[in-house]
């Protein structure tokens, strides 16, 4: 909405300009029309003392006015000048043509139906959006216990902060998916067709890492127990995507191997299912919030608890896949969360492993991060 005072105060002199002309033209008398010249009246004739006698009704006393005044009182000239609209020795204003009577009623009209409706506007903003809630405002303290990420204070100006307690108010509230109810998960293998799909790719990336990249290649790890993805599931309170359950069960993250950056996508390291809960635990210890009520969109936020990280880059960024959209997205350590990661959408996480495994065939790239072997290890590469 308008919150500037200067537009406002434009508005406000459109909204007066606007109704001087639609006023002005409304009361607008045509203009004099320049009077018929009248001959000559014959001179004055003496008007008598008294009137003879059998006049009746006497004449007046200042005398009978000639043909000849009546005519020179009849003259535009003679009206006063505030019924003229000037000076005597000034010409009649002509009036306006049809056309520009017509353009300037309709601009007047235009501008005051335009202050009308910013005002409106205003009007229906401050009746319905702005409501009485708690000044928003960063407190030194509460940013310095969060650390990499400002934390939203939402005590009314004034108050003392409490860091034992949650902040009041609709914004910012605990994030559930952060605090899954404790439950038990069966085993679950994921769909066959998935599982294929997910295999196929992985042979190619595979292939690839053993004749251009050995070293990334043995720190693949090997695959993961059912039991302990179920498990992972069951404290994170969410059922992983087929393909992404498909992976870990053929490779469990990233071994660590001496003088070698573990193998990853997108130029993050890929994680075990251990790692997941690990990371997961942690940043939702770090940002265990939604800031805007239960009407917060996950997607908007630096974290949420229902995103599965999947990948970290050692500076505090994380390869994340929404559990509930399935697609790829990417958080920032200062503070935001993107689902376009290297500039594109990748709808799933077999997209991903697909993506990967074109762009080393083919030595693409994956918007703008193209992979590369250097010295036997597999590098991302900014183009």
């Amino acid at each position: 909405m308008i919150i500037s005072r200067r537009v406002w105060l434009a508005l406000a002199a459109t909204a007066v300009a606007a109704a001087i002309v639609l006023i002005v033209h409304a009361r607008r008398r045509p203009a004099l029309h320049t009077p018929v010249r009248h001959e000559e009246a014959p001179a004055r004739t003496e008007t008598p003392a008294w009137p003879p006698a059998e006049q009746w009704p006497p004449a007046p006393v200042l005398g009978t006015p000639t043909a000849g005044d009546l005519a020179r009182y009849a003259k535009p000239a003679r009206i006063p000048k505030i019924l003229q609209g000037g000076g005597h020795d000034r010409p009649a204003r002509e009036p306006l043509d049809e056309a520009t009577r017509r353009h300037l009623t309709r601009w007047a009209a235009a501008g005051l139906a335009l202050c009308l409706l910013a005002a409106g506007g205003q009007l229906l903003e401050f009746t319905v959006f702005a409501k009485d809630q708690p000044d928003v405002y960063l407190t030194e303290a509460r940013f310095g216990a969060c650390d990499s990420a400002p934390c939203l204070s939402a005590e009314p100006e004034g108050a003392p902060y409490d860091p034992s307690e949650p902040a009041p108010g609709p914004w910012a509230v605990p994030d559930p998916d952060c605090h899954p109810p404790s439950r038990t998960l069966p085993v679950r293998a994921p769909d066959a067709k998935a599982t294929r799909a997910v295999h196929r790719q992985w042979r190619r990336i595979e292939r690839w890492l053993e004749t251009n990249a050995p070293r990334s290649r043995r720190t693949l790890a090997g695959p993961a127990e059912p039991a302990a993805v179920a498990a992972v599931e069951a404290r994170m309170g969410r059922r992983f995507p087929d393909d992404l359950r498909a992976s870990l069960l053929r490779h469990d993250g990233t071994l660590a191997v001496k003088d070698t950056w573990g193998f990853g996508f997108l130029g993050h390291v890929t994680v075990s299912a251990q790692e997941m809960l690990d990371t997961w635990r942690g940043l939702c210890d770090i940002d265990d919030e939604d800031y805007g009520g239960t009407k917060s969109d996950p997607r908007s936020e630096w974290w949420d608890g229902r995103m599965l990280p999947i990948g970290y880059d050692g500076v505090g960024n994380h390869l994340v896949v929404d559990s509930v959209k399935r697609d790829v997205g990417e958080t920032d350590h200062e503070g935001s969360m993107s689902f376009a990661p290297g500039g594109v959408r990748i709808r799933s996480y077999h997209a991903l492993l697909k993506a990967v495994a074109d762009a080393l065939e083919q030595g693409g790239s994956i918007g703008y991060l193209k992979p590369e072997a250097v010295a036997g290890q597999l590098e991302w590469t900014v183009r």
